[in-house]
Formats: C-alpha cells, structure tokens, sequence
C-alpha cells in the first residue's frame, strides 16, 4: 500500500462525503464537546474581569449562537466566503487582552455594563473590515503564507493550548484542589479511554472515542462528588439574539489593539486552516488551497463583524477541532451543518449549555490535551515535510525561541507600553511576526522566483485580453 493510499484511508468520511444522520449527529457532537469550553470561556473571562454581571449568561448564550452561524458560513461558502471545509468557529482568545483594553477605557470615562459593552463591540465591528481587506490579498502574499510560516504558526499554537490542557487536566487554573490525586486520575481516566478507543479498527468505536472518554469521565467525577448544577436554576428559558442590544461607540485607542490583532487573527487563521486542509486530505498548495484560505479568512472577518452586531466578541476558526477530524477520521464539511444547529440550540436553550459547562475540568483536560497535542503534531507534520535547509532551521529557531520564550516567561514584556504587551505578548502573534519578518529578512529564492513567475503569467493574462 502507498503511502497516499495509507493518508486516504485515515479518513472514514472524506470532506464531500455525507454520513449517514446517525454517523453526523456523532460526530458533530464532539467537535461540540471539543469547543463549547473555548467558545464560552473567553466571556466567562471578560464578563468576569470587566463586572459586567448579569449581562455574562446573554453573552454567553450569543457567543454560542454567532458560533453555530460562522460553522456554517465556513462550512456552506456563501458568495465564496468561506473555506468550505469542517472548520468550527468560536470565540477568539486571541482578542482577549485588547477587548479587556478597551473595556476599561470605557470604564475609565465612567461607564458601566452597557457602556463597556458598545465601545467593545464597536471597535470589534469596524476592526473586521481589517481582516476582511487583508484576505483580498493573500495570494499576493506567498513569500509569507509558505509552509515554513504556517507549519512555525501551528506548532506554537499547539504548545500554547497544550498548558490550557495540562492545567485543565490538573484542576483548572487557580483551583484550590490543583494537582490533587483525585483530579490528576480523572484526567488520565479520560485521556486512555480516548488513546484505546481511537486504536480500535471499529469505525463507530473510533468516531465514538471523545464522547465515550467525556462521558465516562462525567459519571465518574459525579461519582466523586465533583458536580454541582445550582446554577440552572438562575437561567432564564430562552435567549434570542436582539442586534447593538447595547448600543454601539467607538475610540481610536481602544481600536487599534483590536485592530492590530485582527491582522495576527489573519495569520494565525492561514495556519488552522492549513491545518485543516491537512487532516482533511487537501491540498497545502496550489490554487485550489489559495482560493480556500482566501475564502476562510474573509469568513473569518465577516463573522467576526456578525458577532459584533449579535452582541459576542470576534470569531475565529477553532485549531482544536483539527485534532477531532484527525482523531474520528470524519473531514466532511456536511458535518459542520450538524454543529451549527447543535450550537444554536445551546445559545437557545441555556439551560443545556449550563448542564455542559459544569463539566470538570479535569474531564475536559483529558480529552483537550490530546486534541491539543495533536495540532502542535499536525505543525510538525508540515515542517517535516520541508527541505530544512540552515535557513529555514534559522527561522524555526528564532521563531520558536521568541514566540515560546514569551509563553513560558509572560513578564518578560511588562515594563513595554501596553499596546506592545498586547500586540506581542501572544506566544502565536510574536513567533508568526518573527517568522514572516525573518522571511523577508532571509528571502527563500525559490519561493521569490514563483513570485516573479506568477506575476509574469498574469501580466501576460492581462496583455492578451487587452
């Protein structure tokens, strides 16, 4: 068997393929499980941090709700906006640091919940249109969406999650029983029921892998006396997304951190959706896999601004879901159709999202770790398949040094202006810059020369219509 025969046959379902209802709702419910955590958590942080209360179970409610409508725009490619791929979308916590910026510039001018509310979601609605001109030019851009910068990209956002993972694993962060014996077995619990489970030659058994590892986990932690449901009661019946629900402000401080990140999202999109590509047996060059990181990138902005409007925060596309298509063997984009409705329901319904959010984090970081170990493996997966000449070894070396040094030591940037700390204090923004940076530095004259090529043929192109 060759090896592109052994690739293909890792798919159950390829990414036009469309499984059978049972099949789908499976597999649509792990990619679920697998981002409702980071869909919600980034509100769950900035309702938190900012006070902004009661307004947290309506944000929470809409981020569900935007997400469920990005998958499907990702997933469906209306007037070609979107990848056309399984790509889940969620709440970005790239943006974290620059939504909590210009929440306190409102607060600083005296303003309470809605107040912080409008600036960020104003700033969030008009910094989209970055992204969304940015991926108009993409294909302009071969000297920096190469292999190299997407595998480099990739990697780090792996290893960045993998201490999300870890942490969740032990306990959750700051959680006054961090480490303990109790949490550190639960997690492993799930962790190897997930690794025996996804080596079954049973193609149900696999698919099953991340549900059957949560669910068992779930039980367990209720045996142990790990979950709590008071919360439900609190939660109103029904949540229905109502556009600018608290009105709409802008300022030219807070926008440009959110505007800056918009930029760095566009990168770090290029690399999931790379990677996505990859687990889904697609093409990583050519003009089929320009088109389609185009398309991604531009959902990417446009969702982000129907995030605004809805209320939620800006929106990207989720790398831990490339892990679920590479461990269920489903790549079909019909699947995303399935996820969008389940994410609705959630936003809908609160009081389903609340059961899932009481989830431990010990259950969750069992199954994270792996999926998120597996994105930081699909990075490695594009470097190897590069000739790493001293080059391209000097860029993955300053890249890696730069963008993981800052994840494991953060104060490394704290006595810069804030606007730096925001800009450069992601592990994923300052490795990306660093990378594209030094491919400009250190020109790869192949990649030069199919740049000259290209802009020769469409000079032709447009000589011979003429």
């Amino acid at each position: 068997m060759s090896n592109s025969d052994h690739d293909s046959s890792d798919l159950i379902y390829g990414l036009d393929d469309r499984p059978p209802i049972r099949e789908s709702s499976f597999a649509a419910l792990q990619h679920v499980l697998a981002s409702f955590v980071g869909i919600i958590t980034p509100t769950l942080i900035i309702g938190g941090v900012l006070g902004l209360g009661s307004h947290i179970p309506y944000l929470i409610s809409m981020a569900l709700i935007v997400s469920g409508i990005a998958t499907f725009i990702q997933a469906r490619r209306p007037f070609k906006i979107g990848s056309g791929m399984l790509c889940v979308q969620g709440t970005s916590f790239a943006f974290l640091s620059s939504i909590l910026a210009a929440g306190f510039i409102a607060k600083s001018k005296g303003g309470g919940p809605d107040e912080i509310m409008a600036l960020i979601l104003g700033v969030s609605f008009f910094g989209a249109f970055v992204e969304i001109f940015l991926s108009q030019f993409l294909h302009k851009l071969k000297r920096v969406i190469t292999p190299l910068v997407t595998g480099i990209v990739i990697t780090i956002i792996g290893i960045s999650l993998i201490k999300v993972g870890i942490t969740d694993l032990a306990g959750g962060f700051k959680a006054p029983d961090f480490g303990s014996l109790e949490n550190l077995s639960l997690g492993l619990l799930v962790l190897a029921i997930i690794i025996v489970l996804n080596r079954s030659s049973n193609a149900w058994i696999r698919l099953s892998a991340i549900i059957i590892g949560l669910g068992v986990g779930f039980i367990v932690a209720g045996l142990m006396g790990k979950l709590s449901f008071d919360n439900l009661a609190t939660l109103p019946l029904m949540n229905f997304p109502i556009p600018f629900k608290y009105g709409f402000s802008f300022d030219w401080g807070a926008f440009i951190p959110v505007a800056l990140i918009y930029l760095i999202t566009a990168i770090e999109s290029t690399g999931d959706l790379t990677a996505n590509s990859m687990v889904s047996k697609q093409p990583i060059s050519g003009p089929l896999y320009m088109s389609r990181i185009k398309g991604g990138v531009l959902a990417d902005g446009v969702n982000s601004m129907i995030a605004a409007v809805l209320n939620t925060f800006p929106n990207t596309t989720f790398s831990q879901n490339n892990g679920v298509i590479q461990l269920t063997g489903v790549g079909s984009r019909y699947i995303a159709y399935f996820v969008s409705g389940m994410l609705v329901i959630l936003g809908l319904f609160p009081i389903i999202g609340g059961v899932l959010q009481n989830m431990p984090k010990p259950v969750l970081g069992g199954a994270t770790l792996v999926l998120f170990g597996t994105v930081a493996a699909a990075g490695v997966k594009i470097l190897a398949s590069e000739h790493l000449d001293r080059r391209k070894l000097l860029i993955m070396a300053v890249s890696f040094g730069a963008g993981l040094g800052v994840a494991f030591n953060p104060d490394v940037m704290k006595e810069m202006p804030t606007l730096v700390q925001n800009v450069l204090g992601s592990a994923v923004t300052l490795g990306g810059l660093t990378a594209i940076i030094m491919s400009f530095i250190l020109p790869d004259k192949t990649v030069v020369a199919e740049v000259q090529e290209d802009e020769a043929v469409t000079e032709t192109s447009k000589s011979a219509a003429s």
